[in-house]
């Protein structure tokens, strides 16, 4: 860069890197929809035959976390907040854990496509209609944001065009998504993570090369209070703890990588529960070397610029502009290699949305499409779902501008999914977790969570909680000749000292009582929506008449013990199956009495057709 807070712009050389990047995600989903069954069935189109191998699967899952507001947030969170966020780790490790073990467990036992199909088995139709406003709602917003944090802040520090950004990463991704289905979704993932990995290592190893050495970028960091690992304070309002982002964020991490359809539609492409769980844990592993990857990016940047904030000092306007500022700072006078970080957003926008795209085509086509036409054809079906995938691209592009009314893409994206994530969670784990909850106590209670959480989400925007980051310096920023800061600077810094992105601008007198409320870190959202909608779940069911857990369908379940509890002995534990028999008794049972033959316990299990709970165990 020439001077500081002059916005580089890309080369020739960039803009055909991103185009090559773009054109091979397009070349593998035309490949896709001319091989194999040319995506004629929904089968092959929304699950690829459920037939998948677990390595690319997993990459697949990774590229769906590894978002283009994880690669742009988490470098910024690091910078401004320290190393704390990297603890999420073990959130991810935990969630890994409980998902494997309970609902990846349900969901292959009942062959579904979509995971509302467990919703109305469990409990009713319209419960699984609720599951699916849900989803739309969190998909929809979550793949606006995933479109318009990239395009803003590439157009912001590489004048890379807005609106041509958006459609771009909207209409690729539609395209290829819409004709090659899941297969080319998982491929182009694939694709797209080894762009975000090169892009992110280039930024680290560069960054650290200019710095003397990553241990002399740690040093710099650790001597401005930015690395931080164990503060394990128990106030919830304080922004982040080693407890909110172990506990509260596993929530977050268990509402998308447990119950969203975008991750189970991999885990059931793998068409065994025991590769899917493989599957999982190789994603898992990914996906904490990917994060530690971003986290080591963020404090390299702010050892970088450790003497001279360009925020403060007015070179760009948002935490989320850092890292491409950073990126033109260190490679722009080298040809092609911006266009490569440009490509990594575009791959990290590209593998989210593509991920969104496929799923919302999956849950409109099971929850809507066959509800209103079940004597839908095969051919018919799989031709309508291509055109919801053409339909929803539509919708994510458009839905990008109301994106453009929130700071801080990071925290508000894990604030809607802890908003939107805990309720929906809740509902899952009310007829997974509870046999004695019925259908009254899962909508009420869901609707209520939802609401609370809703509450919690605007009253915190009204009522910015009041966040004291480590100071940031601007002591070497550019000077004039005389070695006095020239006008300019001493402008901004006048202007600009009251806008640091973590700070609420309203004062403690303008605070209402009830402001305390709104204070609760945003990482405990999910956390706390979640037991809302579980206490009045349970309540509610209890007011208006209780299932009996004797006469349930033990497949419906998976009672805590069998999950994580196997080891204790059985007197210790007959407490917390709440009344629903030995699952394998019961499976064992119910396969007799509907007269099926398999060759092994397994295929017993993972065949099962659906058994209603009140005829057929009071038959028992």
């Amino acid at each position: 860069m020439s001077s500081p807070g002059e916005v580089a712009t890309l080369k020739a050389w960039d803009y055909v890197v991103i185009a090559a990047v773009l054109l091979v995600s397009t070349c593998i989903g035309i490949y896709y929809a001319l091989a194999g069954g040319r995506q004629r069935t929904a089968n092959e189109f929304l699950l690829a035959d459920r037939n998948m191998n677990p390595l690319p699967v997993a990459v697949s899952l990774m590229a769906t976390f590894i978002s283009a507001i994880t690669v742009l947030g988490t470098p910024a969170e690091v910078y401004r907040h320290g190393t704390m966020y990297w603890t999420t780790c073990f959130s991810l490790m935990l969630s890994g854990v409980i998902i494997s073990r309970t609902f990846i467990t349900i969901f292959y036992e009942h062959e579904i496509t979509s995971t509302n199909e467990y919703l109305e088995r469990r409990f009713n139709r319209y419960v699984r209609y609720l599951g699916t406003v849900l989803f739309f709602l969190q998909a929809i917003l979550y793949m606006g944001m995933a479109i318009y944090a990239p395009a803003l802040a590439l157009n912001a520090v590489t004048g890379l065009n807005f609106w041509g950004s958006v459609l771009a990463i909207g209409v690729i991704c539609t395209f290829y998504t819409s004709i090659g289905g899941l297969k080319a979704v998982v491929w182009t993932d694939v694709f797209q993570v080894c762009i975000m990995t090169a892009g992110l290592l280039a930024v680290v190893i560069q960054g650290s090369i200019r710095l003397g050495g990553l241990r002399e970028a740690w040093k710099i960091a650790e001597s401005r209070d930015r690395i931080d690992f164990w503060n394990f304070n128990l106030d919830p309002t304080i922004r982040h703890t080693f407890w909110s982002l172990v506990v509260g964020q596993t929530f977050i991490w268990t509402a998308n990588y447990g119950v969203s359809q975008a991750q189970v539609q991999r885990y059931l492409s793998c068409g065994k529960k025991s590769t899917a769980q493989i599957a999982l844990s190789l994603a898992l592993v990914g996906m904490v070397i990917f994060l530690s990857i971003t986290c080591l990016a963020g404090v390299v940047m702010f050892a970088f610029y450790a003497d001279c904030d360009p925020f403060t000092m007015g070179y760009i306007t948002a935490g989320d502009q850092l890292l491409p500022y950073f990126v033109m700072e260190l490679f722009g006078d080298r040809p092609g290699l911006p266009g490569l970080f440009s490509a990594c957003v575009f791959s990290a926008a590209l593998s989210t949305v593509s991920s969104g795209l496929n799923a919302l085509a999956a849950i409109a086509g099971e929850d809507v499409i066959k509800s209103v036409w079940p004597d839908i054809s095969p051919s018919l079906y799989a031709i309508t779902t291509k055109v919801l995938g053409f339909v929803f691209g539509g919708i994510a592009i458009l839905t990008s501008y109301l994106a453009s009314q929130f700071e801080g893409v990071l925290e508000v994206t894990l604030t809607v999914s802890g908003l939107v994530g805990g309720p929906f969670l809740g509902l899952f784990c009310l007829g997974i977790f509870f046999p004695c909850v019925n259908s009254y106590g899962a909508a009420f209670g869901t609707l209520v969570g939802l609401a609370v959480s809703g509450w919690l989400g605007v009253g915190s925007r009204l009522y910015p909680p009041h966040s004291y980051p480590p100071s940031l310096s601007t002591e070497k920023c550019w000077v004039n000749a005389t070695g006095a800061p020239d006008e300019l600077t001493t402008h901004v810094l006048s202007s600009t000292v009251d806008k640091l992105p973590s700070r609420a601008s309203s004062s403690d007198d303008e605070y209402p009582n009830i402001a305390a409320f709104y204070s609760i870190s945003y990482a405990w959202y999910a956390a706390f929506s979640w037991s809302v909608c579980i206490v009045f779940g349970l309540l509610t069911s209890f007011a208006t008449g209780h299932k009996d857990p004797s006469k349930t369908d033990v497949t419906l379940h998976r009672p805590i013990v069998d999950s994580f509890l196997c080891c204790f002995p059985e007197g210790c534990t007959d407490v917390c199956r709440c009344g629903v028999e030995q699952s394998e008794k019961n499976i064992s049972l119910a396969v007799k009495m509907e007269g099926n033959q398999y060759q092994t316990e397994t295929d017993k299990v993972s065949h099962m057709p659906y058994l209603n709970s009140e005829d057929n165990f009071t038959k028992l």
